[in-house]
């Protein structure tokens, strides 16, 4: 799973009123390469919560993020290419999603999170 994907998810648990973001316990990471597209990351950064990337990224064993982004950070290659690293490259392979009101665990097996509820969570 890509730390795109998971900047998107969110606990849908009834009741949950603070289901994002998921916290990460990883058991396996991949680091696959992807095609680096400037257009792409500058095009997709207002709909990416930071704070919630930055914190996946370090669960994942990535550091030096910054702790905020400016709007003309989106123009320094060096800043790009971290960008496109975390979000794009880093892959949570094996390990668990964790709601953080709940504390519930999701599986994640083979990059797939698996977010279906019991039925009394519904």
């Amino acid at each position: 799973m890509k730390l795109l994907t998971h900047n998107m998810l969110s606990c849908h648990i009834k009741g949950v009123t603070n289901g994002y973001p998921f916290k990460i316990e990883p058991t396996k990471v991949e680091e696959v390469d992807t095609d680096f597209d400037p257009d792409f990351l500058r095009n997709i950064w207002p709909r990416i919560e930071w704070p919630a990337l930055k914190e996946a990224a370090e669960s994942l064993g990535m550091t030096g993020l910054p702790a905020e982004v400016a709007p003309d950070m989106l123009q320094n290659d060096e800043f790009l290419q971290q960008f496109h690293h975390a979000l794009l490259e880093l892959q949570l392979e094996e390990g668990v999603l964790v709601c953080p009101e709940t504390g519930r665990k999701f599986t994640v097996s083979k990059g797939v999170p698996n977010l279906l509820l019991n039925e009394d969570e519904c």
